[in-house]
Protein backbone atom coordinates (compact mmCIF):
# COMPACT_ATOMS: atom_id res chain seq x y z
CA UNK A 1 0.00 0.00 0.00
CA UNK A 2 1.33 3.43 -0.96
CA UNK A 3 2.03 5.76 1.93
CA UNK A 4 1.25 9.42 1.50
CA UNK A 5 1.87 12.40 3.73
CA UNK A 6 -1.18 14.31 4.95
CA UNK A 7 -0.56 17.06 2.40
CA UNK A 8 -0.24 14.48 -0.41
CA UNK A 9 -3.44 12.75 0.69
CA UNK A 10 -5.30 16.05 0.72
CA UNK A 11 -3.95 16.97 -2.70
CA UNK A 12 -4.88 13.61 -4.25
CA UNK A 13 -8.33 13.57 -2.67
CA UNK A 14 -9.02 17.11 -3.87
CA UNK A 15 -7.83 16.17 -7.36
CA UNK A 16 -10.08 13.10 -7.41
CA UNK A 17 -13.08 15.28 -6.52
CA UNK A 18 -12.10 17.98 -9.03
CA UNK A 19 -11.44 15.63 -11.94
CA UNK A 20 -14.42 13.49 -10.96
CA UNK A 21 -16.59 16.60 -11.17
CA UNK A 22 -15.48 17.27 -14.74
CA UNK A 23 -16.04 13.67 -15.84
CA UNK A 24 -19.39 13.23 -14.09
CA UNK A 25 -20.62 16.53 -15.55
CA UNK A 26 -19.54 15.53 -19.06
CA UNK A 27 -20.49 11.85 -19.15
CA UNK A 28 -22.84 11.30 -16.22
CA UNK A 29 -22.51 8.86 -13.36
CA UNK A 30 -23.16 5.62 -15.28
CA UNK A 31 -20.72 6.30 -18.12
CA UNK A 32 -17.88 7.50 -15.90
CA UNK A 33 -15.56 4.71 -14.74
CA UNK A 34 -13.19 4.72 -11.80
CA UNK A 35 -10.43 4.08 -14.34
CA UNK A 36 -11.33 7.32 -16.14
CA UNK A 37 -10.90 9.28 -12.91
CA UNK A 38 -7.67 7.60 -11.83
CA UNK A 39 -6.09 8.07 -15.27
CA UNK A 40 -7.03 11.73 -15.17
CA UNK A 41 -5.45 12.16 -11.73
CA UNK A 42 -2.45 9.97 -12.56
CA UNK A 43 -2.86 7.30 -9.89
CA UNK A 44 -3.56 3.57 -9.98
CA UNK A 45 -6.98 2.07 -9.38
CA UNK A 46 -5.79 0.42 -6.17
CA UNK A 47 -4.71 3.82 -4.87
CA UNK A 48 -8.21 5.17 -5.52
CA UNK A 49 -9.58 2.84 -2.85
CA UNK A 50 -7.35 4.44 -0.25
CA UNK A 51 -9.50 7.55 -0.65
CA UNK A 52 -12.97 6.33 -1.63
CA UNK A 53 -14.69 2.98 -1.18
CA UNK A 54 -16.56 3.16 -4.48
CA UNK A 55 -17.55 5.33 -7.41
CA UNK A 56 -20.73 6.16 -5.48
CA UNK A 57 -18.84 7.62 -2.52
CA UNK A 58 -16.72 9.75 -4.87
CA UNK A 59 -19.85 10.99 -6.64
CA UNK A 60 -21.48 11.93 -3.34
CA UNK A 61 -18.32 13.83 -2.38
CA UNK A 62 -18.45 15.61 -5.75
CA UNK A 63 -22.11 16.54 -5.26
CA UNK A 64 -21.45 17.79 -1.73
CA UNK A 65 -18.62 19.98 -3.06
CA UNK A 66 -20.89 21.20 -5.86
CA UNK A 67 -23.62 22.04 -3.37
CA UNK A 68 -21.16 24.14 -1.35
CA UNK A 69 -19.96 25.91 -4.50
CA UNK A 70 -23.51 26.71 -5.62
CA UNK A 71 -24.48 27.99 -2.18
CA UNK A 72 -21.41 30.24 -2.09
CA UNK A 73 -22.27 31.56 -5.56
CA UNK A 74 -25.85 32.30 -4.49
CA UNK A 75 -24.64 33.95 -1.26
CA UNK A 76 -22.35 36.25 -3.24
CA UNK A 77 -25.13 37.23 -5.64
CA UNK A 78 -27.76 37.78 -2.93
CA UNK A 79 -25.38 39.89 -0.84
CA UNK A 80 -25.53 42.52 -3.58
CA UNK A 81 -29.34 42.82 -3.39
CA UNK A 82 -30.67 45.91 -1.66
CA UNK A 83 -34.13 44.72 -0.57
CA UNK A 84 -35.71 41.41 0.53
CA UNK A 85 -37.69 41.32 -2.73
CA UNK A 86 -34.48 41.65 -4.71
CA UNK A 87 -32.87 38.96 -2.54
CA UNK A 88 -35.56 36.45 -3.47
CA UNK A 89 -35.45 37.38 -7.16
CA UNK A 90 -31.66 37.16 -7.22
CA UNK A 91 -31.61 33.82 -5.44
CA UNK A 92 -34.13 32.35 -7.89
CA UNK A 93 -32.47 33.79 -11.00
CA UNK A 94 -29.04 32.57 -9.89
CA UNK A 95 -30.36 29.10 -9.08
CA UNK A 96 -32.21 28.86 -12.41
CA UNK A 97 -29.03 29.80 -14.29
CA UNK A 98 -27.04 27.18 -12.41
CA UNK A 99 -29.59 24.46 -13.14
CA UNK A 100 -29.83 25.37 -16.84
CA UNK A 101 -26.09 25.64 -17.47
CA UNK A 102 -24.58 23.10 -15.09
CA UNK A 103 -25.46 19.39 -15.47
CA UNK A 104 -24.32 18.61 -11.93
CA UNK A 105 -26.45 21.41 -10.50
CA UNK A 106 -29.46 20.03 -12.36
CA UNK A 107 -28.86 16.52 -11.05
CA UNK A 108 -28.25 17.88 -7.57
CA UNK A 109 -31.18 20.29 -7.25
CA UNK A 110 -33.79 18.94 -9.66
CA UNK A 111 -32.85 15.28 -9.88
CA UNK A 112 -32.19 14.85 -6.16
CA UNK A 113 -29.28 12.52 -6.86
CA UNK A 114 -27.36 13.48 -3.72
CA UNK A 115 -30.20 12.42 -1.46
CA UNK A 116 -30.77 9.19 -3.40
CA UNK A 117 -27.11 8.16 -3.24
CA UNK A 118 -26.74 9.35 0.34
CA UNK A 119 -29.47 6.92 1.37
CA UNK A 120 -27.65 4.02 -0.31
CA UNK A 121 -24.36 4.53 1.53
CA UNK A 122 -23.35 2.85 4.76
CA UNK A 123 -23.66 4.89 7.96
CA UNK A 124 -19.87 5.13 8.15
CA UNK A 125 -19.63 6.49 4.61
CA UNK A 126 -22.44 9.00 5.23
CA UNK A 127 -20.69 10.33 8.32
CA UNK A 128 -17.36 10.66 6.54
CA UNK A 129 -18.74 12.49 3.51
CA UNK A 130 -21.11 15.07 4.94
CA UNK A 131 -24.49 15.98 6.35
CA UNK A 132 -27.78 14.53 5.20
CA UNK A 133 -28.96 16.67 2.24
CA UNK A 134 -32.52 16.53 3.59
CA UNK A 135 -31.36 18.60 6.58
CA UNK A 136 -30.34 21.49 4.34
CA UNK A 137 -32.70 24.47 4.38
CA UNK A 138 -32.85 26.87 1.49
CA UNK A 139 -30.65 29.82 2.43
CA UNK A 140 -32.44 32.82 3.94
CA UNK A 141 -35.83 31.07 4.40
CA UNK A 142 -35.84 31.57 8.18
CA UNK A 143 -34.82 35.23 7.91
CA UNK A 144 -37.44 35.95 5.26
CA UNK A 145 -40.13 34.19 7.31
CA UNK A 146 -39.42 36.52 10.24
CA UNK A 147 -40.02 39.66 8.16
CA UNK A 148 -43.34 41.54 8.47
CA UNK A 149 -43.49 42.17 4.72
CA UNK A 150 -43.37 38.45 3.93
CA UNK A 151 -46.81 36.82 3.68
CA UNK A 152 -45.80 33.51 5.28
CA UNK A 153 -44.05 33.03 8.62
CA UNK A 154 -43.24 29.34 8.13
CA UNK A 155 -39.68 28.86 6.77
CA UNK A 156 -40.50 25.30 5.72
CA UNK A 157 -43.36 26.58 3.57
CA UNK A 158 -41.15 29.22 1.97
CA UNK A 159 -38.43 26.61 1.50
CA UNK A 160 -40.84 24.24 -0.25
CA UNK A 161 -42.42 26.97 -2.36
CA UNK A 162 -39.14 28.22 -3.76
CA UNK A 163 -37.66 24.75 -4.23
CA UNK A 164 -40.77 23.63 -6.12
CA UNK A 165 -40.38 26.53 -8.53
CA UNK A 166 -36.98 25.23 -9.61
CA UNK A 167 -38.65 22.16 -11.11
CA UNK A 168 -40.11 24.26 -13.93
CA UNK A 169 -36.66 24.04 -15.53
CA UNK A 170 -37.79 20.61 -16.70
CA UNK A 171 -40.43 22.26 -18.89
CA UNK A 172 -37.70 23.33 -21.30
CA UNK A 173 -37.00 19.68 -22.13
CA UNK A 174 -40.57 18.48 -22.02
CA UNK A 175 -41.68 16.57 -25.16
CA UNK A 176 -45.04 18.32 -24.90
CA UNK A 177 -45.23 21.94 -26.02
CA UNK A 178 -41.47 22.46 -25.99
CA UNK A 179 -40.64 26.11 -25.49
CA UNK A 180 -38.12 27.99 -27.55
CA UNK A 181 -35.17 29.22 -25.46
CA UNK A 182 -36.32 32.85 -25.62
CA UNK A 183 -39.89 31.84 -24.77
CA UNK A 184 -38.73 29.74 -21.86
CA UNK A 185 -36.69 32.61 -20.44
CA UNK A 186 -39.74 34.89 -20.65
CA UNK A 187 -41.87 32.29 -18.85
CA UNK A 188 -39.20 31.82 -16.21
CA UNK A 189 -38.93 35.56 -15.59
CA UNK A 190 -42.72 35.87 -15.34
CA UNK A 191 -42.89 32.98 -12.87
CA UNK A 192 -40.25 34.55 -10.66
CA UNK A 193 -42.10 37.88 -10.67
CA UNK A 194 -45.40 36.16 -9.88
CA UNK A 195 -43.96 34.13 -6.99
CA UNK A 196 -42.19 37.14 -5.49
CA UNK A 197 -45.30 39.30 -5.78
CA UNK A 198 -47.29 36.61 -3.97
CA UNK A 199 -44.65 36.11 -1.30
CA UNK A 200 -44.62 39.73 -0.16
CA UNK A 201 -47.46 41.73 1.35
CA UNK A 202 -48.03 45.03 -0.45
Amino acid sequence: MSRFSESERERIRSQLVEDGRELFARFGFDRTRIKDVTESVGIGTSTFYQFFDSKETLYVAVLHAEQERIEAHIDAAVSEAETPREEVKTMLRTTFREVRSNPLASRLIVGGELQQLHDQLSEEDRESIGSDPREAELPYASRWAAMDEVRYDDPDLINGLLRSLIFVTRAQDSPIAVLHVSEYEEVEAALIETIVDGLFVD
